[in-house]
């Protein structure tokens, strides 16, 4: 079976409407992705995956950004609120795992399988504030190492990881939301540096481009660019299921449904559309296409990955989490 090219985060509300179930009933993208808006409780969440799910008539992959800090969907008073990643960093491998294992339950608990974690971008001195607290540390050793536990954490929680942002946003001083970032650094500085973590981690299931441009590599953002692309499979050794960053974001240029074809085209698996709204994603949808035999057995591969949660103790984990954390420990 093949299926749309293209993840759509295609949900105005709280709650799935009639026109955008028939949309995604003929549109039938791979999986979808949630934001705050969409969120409201545990019960209307249940009933809202549920419903993504049925319009599609299959256990679609349904993601979210749960970084914890900034960047969390899910917020209390229904969910834990974390400390931003960075700022745990030097609690160690231990609270690595067990945070993103609790954050990994606390999503299967409402029907989200995937999180756009870990961030495996390198922290700079000069990282534009949007991304370097986001990050796990400000060496390529320690990001691995903690981005492996954060990693494991999401699949023994029975959440497929997404590593983002390929093949690295540390040094960007741009916040792509609003504008294109650019890399003046030589290859062999990104090799040692920005791609190190991501290939420490090339086997997980899947990844996210950066809408960052490498000056050494080509003109245009990674997302659009074959010869990054190219980098990131062959030079990083990652073939998972690449998919873009959201293509709504100013970092790229041209309509939606030319990004769109352009990161098809220059070798991204799936597109990811954030805004919700339907009128933009339908062109969209048609420019991606359907998936690419390559892209369909990355797929087949991630899905492969998805595992029944650990049925740990969750009340002791959180126990030790705070123990390892200290002051950093929400309430």
């Amino acid at each position: 079976m093949t299926h749309s090219a293209t993840i759509l985060g295609g949900i105005a509300g709280t709650e799935l409407t009639p026109s955008e179930r028939d949309f995604f009933r003929a549109a039938d993208p791979w999986g979808f992705i949630l934001f705050a808006r969409n969120v409201a409780s545990p019960e209307q969440m249940r009933r809202l995956t549920g419903d993504l799910r049925d319009a599609v008539g299959r256990d679609a992959v349904i993601t979210v950004d749960q970084e914890g800090g900034r960047v969390q969907r899910l917020r209390a008073p229904h969910w834990q609120e974390w400390p931003a990643p960075l700022d745990q960093a030097a609690a160690g491998a231990r609270a690595m795992w067990l945070r993103y294992y609790l954050i990994g339950r606390e999503l299967r608990d409402v029907g989200i399988d995937s999180d756009c974690a870990p961030t495996l971008d390198v922290a700079q001195p000069d990282t534009h504030p949007f991304l370097r607290n986001r990050c796990l540390g400000s060496d390529p050793e320690t990001v691995a190492w903690l981005g492996r536990e954060v990693a494991d954490g999401l699949l023994a929680a029975g959440v497929l990881p997404v590593m983002k942002h390929m093949p690295g946003h540390g040094r960007a001083i741009a916040d792509s939301h609003h504008s294109l970032p650019h890399s003046a650094a030589e290859l062999a500085d990104l090799d040692a540096l920005d791609f190190a973590p991501f290939r420490a981690l090339a086997d997980l299931p899947m990844g996210m481009t950066a809408h960052i441009r490498l000056d050494v590599v080509d003109s245009r953002p990674a997302t659009a660019s074959a010869p990054v692309v190219k980098l990131i499979r062959e030079k990083i050794g990652f073939d998972g299921l690449l998919m873009t960053d959201d293509i709504t974001m100013q970092a790229l240029s041209g309509t939606e449904a030319e990004r769109a074809q352009v990161a098809i085209e220059a070798g991204c698996d799936l597109v990811l559309h954030c805004n919700g709204d339907i009128a933009s994603m339908e062109p969209v949808v048609a420019s991606a296409g359907p998936m690419a035999a390559a892209t369909q057995r990355r797929a087949d591969a991630a899905l492969a990955m998805r595992r029944e949660p650990q049925d740990l103790d969750r009340q002791a984990l959180m126990a030790e989490w705070r123990s390892l954390t200290g002051d950093l420990a929400a309430t």
